[in-house]
């Protein structure tokens, strides 16, 4: 049994709170106070052996910058995300507070809602020290079946990409596009996906995998995924101010867009998807961005 804190209190954190209280003492915390009985203080969090930062992407930068000292510990980001102002990966911002040897990153198929209710999940624990990912994947419960890979800049891209045709798929659902269309969206941003991975050092395997395929299916499929409701409140005309406050939560595929349409600018890149998603956000007209798809 390990002491495990959760830095995050939204629904991804709570829920793999829950997860490693399984087999771990688990303390959590976040900006606001919580009535939890296992809340604690940032500082006594991140006193921790092991830390689990569910902070949004968007976030991550002015939290290192604000809250973080290295001392040792072992760091799991589960947050998944491509900084918009910066186009920096995970990796990138955290490299800067976090020695290589002592981070990993989780991607794979994961609502909240299921894990919280102990249902089957499987997960990846990517990090370059195979020791560490194997050491955080032993501390995930029995209902959660672990598997760890070096590929941390593939399932970082295969993880924030994925929310990109998750709000493209949610497009296709809301304007009532039919299953063919989705299942031509979906199975052609994967290719798109794995294309700009595999530019950066990816692994292909990494996106034929749960990292890849598996996250994208889910996220692109239902609308538990925030990421598919902006999708669907796109094709309902809603200007992206209204989405996010109707939606209430973070919705990382937003950024990601913005972050992937400047990246796709600077070095000439062809992602017909995500940079249609881009001008969508600005308010290009969701049926003229379907005639722009289907013409390419």
């Amino acid at each position: 049994m390990q002491k495990i804190a959760v830095i995050g209190a939204g629904k991804w954190g709570s829920a793999l709170a829950y997860a490693f209280s399984e087999k771990n003492e688990v303390v959590i915390t976040s900006r606001t106070k919580r009535e939890l009985n296992n809340f604690v203080t940032l500082g006594e969090a991140l006193s921790c052996k092991y830390l689990v930062i569910a902070v949004p992407a968007q976030q991550v930068s002015q939290w290192l910058k604000d809250n973080f000292v290295f001392n040792g510990q072992k760091v799991l980001v589960v947050s998944k995300g491509i900084e918009a102002k910066t186009g920096k990966f995970l990796n990138e911002i955290y490299h800067e507070y976090v020695p290589e040897s002592n981070i990993a990153f989780l991607s794979g198929p994961s609502f909240a809602a299921e894990v919280i209710q102990a249902l089957p999940t499987a997960l990846v624990v990517n990090s370059k020290n195979m020791e560490l990912a194997s050491e955080f994947a032993q501390m995930f419960p029995d209902f959660i079946k672990s598997y760890t890979s070096d590929d941390v800049i593939g399932a970082e891209i295969a993880g924030a990409y994925k929310n990109v045709i998750a709000i493209a798929a949610g497009i296709c659902e809301g304007l009532k596009l039919g299953k063919n269309a989705a299942a031509a969206l979906i199975s052609r941003g994967l290719v798109e996906m794995a294309r700009f991975g595999i530019s950066y050092g990816a692994k292909e395997d990494s996106f034929i995998g749960l990292s890849g395929a598996g996250d994208l299916f889910l996220t692109a499929s239902s609308t538990m995924s925030r990421n598919f409701r902006v999708g669907l409140g796109i094709a309902e005309g809603k200007t992206q101010e209204k989405i996010l406050e109707e939606l209430g939560e973070v919705a990382e595929g937003i950024g990601t867009a913005y972050a992937l349409y400047e990246i796709a600018t600077q070095n000439e890149l062809y992602l017909p998807i995500a940079r249609e998603v881009y001008e969508m956000l600005e308010g290009k007209s969701p049926l003229e961005s379907l005639k722009d798809l289907l013409s390419k």
